[in-house]
C-alpha cells in the first residue's frame, strides 16, 4: 500500500498505525541520513503550522525501525522572525533537545547547490541548500486552504528550502514570494528538483478558507495520511477540504 488514511485519535497511536499500513518502515531502516521537514511558515501554533506533537510522534516511529540520523529543518516565511525564533516559539527547541535532534535553518543553510532542468518554465535553474539532497525528506504539512493555490500540502511544504537570498522576489514581503509569481508552476517545478520520499498530513482539523488563520474545518476533518507520492497525498487530502484535485493547478499537471 502506497497511501493510507486513519481517524484521528492521538498523535502517537495514528502516526504508528498509518506509517505501518503502508509499511514505512521498511524504506525508513534502510536511510542514512533523513530530514524531517515540518510547515513552520510563521510562529502561530498549529494548526497554521505542525504541531511539534505531530513531529515528535513521527521521530518516535522512525527510531522504533531505523538507525538513520535525524535532524529537523524548515527555512519560515515570515519576514520579521528568524526561523531559530519559531523553533523555540513553538516548542521544537525543547523537544529537539529532548530528542538530542538537531535544528537546522534552512533560511541561511550552506552549502548550496546549483541545478538545471530547461523544462521547467518557472524555475529553468535553482538553488537549493545541499541537505536536500543528502537526507531522506519526510514531509510534515498541516492540511489547509490557500488563498493562490486552492490547497498547501507536502509538495507546497518544499517551499521551504528555498534560500530567502535568492527568492525574496518583489510580490510582497515574504521572504520566499518569487515563487508566488506563478504558485502553481512553481510547485510544480520545485518538485521536479526536490521532492520528499514520504510524506504525513496532519489533516486533524484543517483550515478551510486560508493558509494563515481564518475558519477552521467543521467538523475537524479527523484524518492523518501518509503516503510516498506527495501527489497523491494532495490529491486525497483536497478532497477533505472540498475540493477537487483537477482543478487545482499544480495538482491536475504532474511533473
Amino acid at each position: 500500500m502506497d497511501i493510507a488514511t486513519v481517524d484521528f485519535t492521538s498523535y502517537s497511536a495514528s502516526i504508528f498505525k498509518v506509517l505501518g499500513m503502508i509499511k514505512a518502515g521498511d524504506v525508513l531502516a534502510s536511510q542514512k541520513n533523513i530530514l524531517i521537514k515540518p510547515n513552520l511558515i510563521n510562529s502561530t501554533p498549529h494548526p497554521v503550522t505542525t504541531s511539534v506533537d505531530f513531529c515528535e510522534a513521527v521521530i518516535e516511529y522512525i527510531r522504533s525501525c531505523s538507525n538513520a540520523r535525524i535532524v529537523i529543518a524548515e527555512g519560515c516565511g515570515e519576514p520579521s522572525m528568524e526561523t531559530d525564533e519559531i523553533f523555540d516559539i513553538l516548542g521544537y527547541r525543547k523537544m529537539a533537545e529532548q530528542k538530542n535532534v538537531p535544528l537546522i535553518d534552512l533560511n541561511h543553510y550552506a552549502p548550496e547547490r546549483k541545478c538545471k532542468i530547461a523544462s521547467c518554465p518557472a524555475f529553468p535553474t535553482i538553488r537549493l541548500p545541499e541537505i536536500a539532497f543528502t537526507h531522506f525528506i519526510v514531509s510534515l504539512p498541516v492540511l489547509k486552504a490557500h488563498s493562490l493555490s486552492d490547497m498547501t500540502g507536502t509538495l507546497k511544504n518544499m517551499i521551504g528550502f528555498a534560500p530567502p537570498k535568492h527568492y525574496s522576489g518583489t510580490h510582497g514581503i515574504w521572504r520566499k514570494s518569487a515563487f508566488h509569481n506563478n504558485l502553481n508552476q512553481s510547485i510544480i517545478d520545485l518538485n521536479r528538483y526536490v521532492t520528499p520520499g514520504l510524506s504525513v498530513m496532519d489533516a486533524s482539523i484543517g483550515l478551510a478558507e486560508y493558509h494563515l488563520g481564518g475558519e477552521r474545518c467543521s467538523p475537524p476533518v479527523n484524518k492523518i495520511i501518509a503516503g510516498f507520492d506527495p501527489y497523491e497525498v494532495d490529491r486525497l487530502s483536497a478532497g477533505f477540504l472540498g475540493l477537487d484535485w483537477k482543478d487545482i493547478g499544480h495538482l491536475a499537471k504532474r511533473k
